[in-house]
């Protein structure tokens, strides 16, 4: 028979176990919570990231004074070092010497915003207690959300992307940080490096070509044709280049890759990413090897022979801050096809509209993307019209220096010396 002192000590132990057990949910249930966020929010890097980009940003300000050097802004990107303008802001911004610095913050992909469990403020962080409300965000540390509050001015990488992300649809959970301050938000285009991708000089392709002198771009298409094993039947290469995963409109070209073909249209594919993608794609090329050439892996040359080959280039992203696929693709004379978000409204207009340069299509919806699909297979039979567009294509200037005067005026303004 248990004895009344025998059976506190064991409620003792089975409060002391259920507090324990209360507690180890709790730790999981954060654990969970976290893993959760990470796996939509943070790219895949290495275990320390946390440890080393706080480490990095806090070194950034202290050499400053190390080196006697004050700038006149520090233009920050990314979540890796979203903690510069937190810091400054923290313990820097009344020191002498650096008073007048002025910081930006520039958004390059909202679904990537540093999150961690609470434990790394007192662990790796060193900042007051009573500054935590900074990088509190749903639970749990977003070091994304400290930079939007504390820099001068939240850039990202298009002026249409700076709008849509402040959509609860775009944002990732960020809506609501980014209403706050959306008279902050600006949005400029990302360029693209014209030396490198340029058909006139570039020696990865068949033949140089030039927008009044378009020989050579035919003379690329044929080198493609050839090391496809195809013979030219007349009708148009579409080319793409990109990573397989759900946000680059995958799931579309999946939906509607049988009509397509039913069009005659080609296909050559280069990217990696997603098992069940790659095996799609894989499948279509054993299935139809007439049409469909896959190629697995990042390959630069490859790429830019597509760029230079192909007649249009396929690019229906649910999503995309600027892109830059499109750029290049009409820097080498090969029409876009695009949906009507991020960089790709702001750098891609449609041809049935005066001084069009591509074909795009608004509704995320396979069906929408297949009449962008038609028309522009249409449109390739019309060699007078097809050749006009090609030329307004390669006509456009993405170039580093129409983004590098806004972000020069963007400059002068936050610092007061426009």
């Amino acid at each position: 028979m248990i004895t009344t002192d025998e059976l506190k000590v064991q409620l003792a132990e089975y409060h002391t176990a259920v507090k324990d057990l209360e507690e180890a949910l709790a730790i999981d249930a954060s654990r969970k919570r976290v893993q959760e966020l990470e796996h939509t929010m943070s790219r895949p890097g290495f275990y320390d990231d946390a440890e080393r980009f706080i480490f990095f940003s806090r070194a950034v300000l202290e050499l400053l004074s190390e080196i006697a050097f004050f700038p006149d802004l520090i233009h920050c990107n990314d979540w890796q070092t979203a903690m510069i303008p937190v810091y400054y802001d923290i313990f820097y911004k009344y020191r002498q010497g650096y008073e007048k610095i002025k910081t930006i913050y520039t958004i390059h992909n909202i679904q990537y915003q540093g999150v961690y469990g609470k434990e790394i403020i007192s662990e790796l962080m060193g900042i007051p207690t009573y500054y935590t409300n900074l990088l509190d965000y749903d639970g749990c540390v977003n070091l994304m959300k400290g930079a939007i509050e504390t820099a001068d001015c939240v850039t990202t990488v298009s002026p249409t992307y700076a709008k849509e992300i402040l959509d609860p649809w775009f944002s990732y959970g960020m809506d609501r940080e980014l209403v706050r301050r959306q008279d902050g938000v600006r949005g400029i285009l990302n360029g693209i490096d014209v030396d490198l991708y340029n058909p006139e000089t570039d020696p990865d392709i068949k033949e140089h070509y030039q927008v009044n002198r378009r020989t050579g771009k035919k003379a690329c298409k044929t080198d493609l044709l050839e090391e496809m094993k195809w013979e030219d039947n007349g009708q148009p290469v579409i080319g793409i280049v990109t990573r397989f995963v759900a946000h680059k409109g995958i799931h579309l070209i999946q939906y509607a890759f049988q009509e397509m073909l039913e069009l005659g249209c080609r296909f050559v594919i280069l990217g990696s990413g997603e098992k069940i993608f790659e095996d799609f794609f894989r499948e279509m090329q054993l299935q139809h090897p007439e049409q469909v050439s896959v190629h697995i892996g990042f390959l630069p040359q490859m790429a830019k022979r597509i760029y230079a080959g192909a007649d249009i280039f396929l690019m229906p992203s649910q999503n995309e801050p600027c892109g830059l696929a499109q750029m290049v693709a009409m820097r080498y004379g090969t029409i876009p096809i695009v949906r009507e978000t991020g960089g790709l409204k702001d750098t891609v207009t449609d041809a049935g509209t005066i001084g069009g340069n591509g074909f795009t299509f608004k509704t995320y919806d396979a069906m929408d993307m297949l009449d962008a699909v038609k028309r522009a297979c249409a449109l390739y039979q019309e060699k007078r019209k097809w050749n006009a567009l090609v030329k307004r294509a390669m006509l456009c200037d993405f170039s580093w220096n129409r983004s590098a005067k806004d972000y020069l005026n963007l400059y002068q303004e936050i610092t007061g010396q426009n």
